[in-house]
């Protein structure tokens, strides 16, 4: 045997850390929401903000609710794959929809 310790300690999150991560959140949204009625965005602009706001809360969350910053890289490799498959399989569909007849002309 090759006598390694392997190890593995899991982190512990404190009430202190989870309670500003929730923190951090409530601010996101409340950020999100004076965004989306009170700041006068153009179009195509508004809904890159409002996405831009909730990648950062969808990185809190899966990095310190989640515990993926402490814990092994596989298992945020595995988080990342499974959203560029989720991604892929959203931009085929929308592919398709750019090339289809309207069904109805009114729409």
């Amino acid at each position: 045997m090759s006598g390694q310790n392997h190890e593995h300690h899991h982190h512990v999150s404190t009430a202190g850390q989870l309670w500003a991560i929730a923190t951090g959140l409530i601010i996101l949204t409340i950020v999100t929401v004076v965004v989306a009625k009170f700041v006068p965005i153009p179009a195509p602009f508004d809904v890159v903000a409002a996405i831009s706001i909730a990648l950062v809360k969808a990185f809190l969350v899966a990095a310190f609710f989640m515990n993926l910053y402490w814990d092994t890289k596989f298992n945020a490799m595995l988080l990342i794959m499974g959203v560029a498959f989720f991604l892929l399989m959203v931009l085929i569909t929308l592919l398709d929809t750019m090339f289809r007849n309207d069904i109805v002309p009114s729409f």
